[in-house]
This record gives C-alpha cells, structure tokens and sequence, in this order.
C-alpha cells in the first residue's frame, strides 16, 4: 500500500484539526507537522489562521494544559516549564498566564513531598551526597535553587532532631 504523500488544502486542514483536538498543540508543532506533510509555506499559514479562527489552536490554552500537566503529572519546577514554554516559542505574556496555573501552596506541598521521597531513597547514603543527590534531582525537575536549599536544609534538621 502506497502511503499518502499529497494533501489538499481541505485534506490537510481536516487531518490538523484533528490533531489539535486529540491534544492541546502549540504554534510550532502545528507548523512543524504541517511542513512533515509536504505543505508550503502559503498553506500552513493558511492553514494555522483558520485553526486560529476556529479555536482549534490557542497558545494560551496550550500553555495554561502544559503548565498544569507537567506540574501535576511530572512534578516539574516553574523554571524547567518555562525553559520548556520558552522551547516552544511561547510568548512571555502566555509563560505568565501559565504559571499562575500553578496555586502556590500546591506548589510548594508538592516541592516537599518530591523532596521528601527523593531524602528517603537516598537514606543510605552519607549525609553530603545525599543532599547532593536531592539538589540534582530537584535541579533537573526545575524547581528554583532557594526552594530546594531551604527543603534540604529543613530535611537535615529534621535528621537532626530525631
């Protein structure tokens, strides 16, 4: 079976809506998988102002679903969304909306008990790398060096005190 090379315009549109229902997308992906179809130039944009028009794309909505989901499912850091948003090309303006997705006391529940569970699987470890352990791992999931240094810090004492 010969697989499809050439889209029509109407062709395109339709299987790029259904793209961006299946899933909140962002300009560039949009973009990116349009020129994968072999569009030009003048289609995808075409094709992006209607997507536009019809509400099917909204980089706002897009940013707002990232922000949480990220959060919420991978328990990333502010900093590592916004390098993530900023990947994407996302305006400044929309990276803003999108962290104030985030309420900050879920936020910072959240920062404890990633924290909490990092401390625990390193328990075996000398006191040194075992901080050095948490502060990687909670470097690597964005979250803001003060944050982490006041959790550790916290941790430690909590040691400290038992």
């Amino acid at each position: 079976m010969q697989k499809h090379t050439a889209y029509s315009l109407e062709e395109a549109q339709k299987k790029i809506e259904h793209y961006c229902a299946y899933q909140e997308r962002c300009h560039q992906e949009v973009e990116q998988k349009l020129r994968q179809m072999k569009m030009i130039p003048q289609a995808i944009e075409l094709i992006i102002g209607k997507l536009i028009q019809d509400n099917y794309l909204n980089e706002t909505r897009f940013c707002q679903s990232f922000a949480r989901g990220k959060f919420r499912i991978k328990k990333w850091g502010k900093e590592r969304i916004v390098r993530e948003l900023k990947m994407r090309h996302i305006s400044p303006y929309n990276i803003k909306i999108a962290l104030k997705q985030i309420p900050e006391e879920d936020y910072l529940t959240t920062l404890a008990a990633v924290a909490e569970k990092f401390w625990q699987s390193n328990a075996h470890r000398s006191l040194l790398l075992r901080k050095k352990k948490v502060i990687d791992a909670l470097r690597y999931r964005g979250w803001e060096s003060h944050l982490i240094y006041e959790m550790v810090t916290t941790l430690e004492n909590n040691l400290n005190s038992h």
